[in-house]
């Protein structure tokens, strides 16, 4: 088995401990002694907490593109309304078990009323990345001729909200996932029929 390199047990170790105490709670000694190595030996790879932070956001964005699509890489554009709803759920799926995801989710919610510009990168992900990568599907799947003709800001913003409001009423009642699941589910196919062309 491959040994995890020091600078990604430094970036392991700052997520969980962010995702649990958030940003301030967490000093460099502890991310470092939870990385396995000793605080000064920490700065050989990053500035400062605010440098980890920043490799943090940059390795999540990276890792939630390659799986989930972006608003520069939307990835494939469904080719039925039926479709849509596969991918969609394969992308909600990642979002909700990936534990990568999940403890960034986390300290986002937790740190978005502490640190404004964690606040700007919650709204960021929560809404204003979803939203613009499924109006770039959406405007795809209408010249296509899939969906009906319409605004696909504004129906890519209908589409994305419910999804994103029962994903966080997961993070805060897990036991309530299957429920979600299901009433995410029953949305889409709402949707689907709604504006199949």
């Amino acid at each position: 088995m491959d040994k995890i390199p020091t600078k990604d047990r430094i970036l392991d170790s700052a997520l969980t401990l962010f995702s649990e105490k958030g940003y301030d709670g967490v000093g460099v000694d502890l991310i470092a002694e939870n990385a396995g190595i000793k605080g000064p030996s920490l700065y050989k790879h990053f500035k400062s907490k605010e440098d980890i932070l920043d490799s943090l956001i940059e390795k999540a964005e990276s890792y939630y593109e390659a799986n989930v699509g972006s608003v520069n890489n939307p990835g494939k554009s469904p080719s039925s309304m039926n479709e849509l709803i596969t991918l969609s759920l394969k992308k909600i799926d990642f979002t909700l078990h990936d534990p990568m995801i999940k403890k960034v989710r986390r300290m986002l919610t937790m740190e978005q009323f502490r640190n404004h510009r964690i606040a700007l990168l919650t709204t960021k992900y929560n809404i204003d990345s979803v939203q613009r990568m499924y109006q770039q599907i959406f405007q795809v799947m209408m010249d296509n001729g899939i969906m009906k003709k319409g605004n696909p800001a504004l129906l890519s913003m209908s589409f994305a909200a419910p999804v994103s409001l029962l994903i966080q009423m997961c993070d805060r009642e897990p036991e309530r996932e299957q429920e979600a699941i299901e009433r995410i589910e029953e949305f889409l196919w709402y949707f689907a029929d709604e504006y199949r062309n």
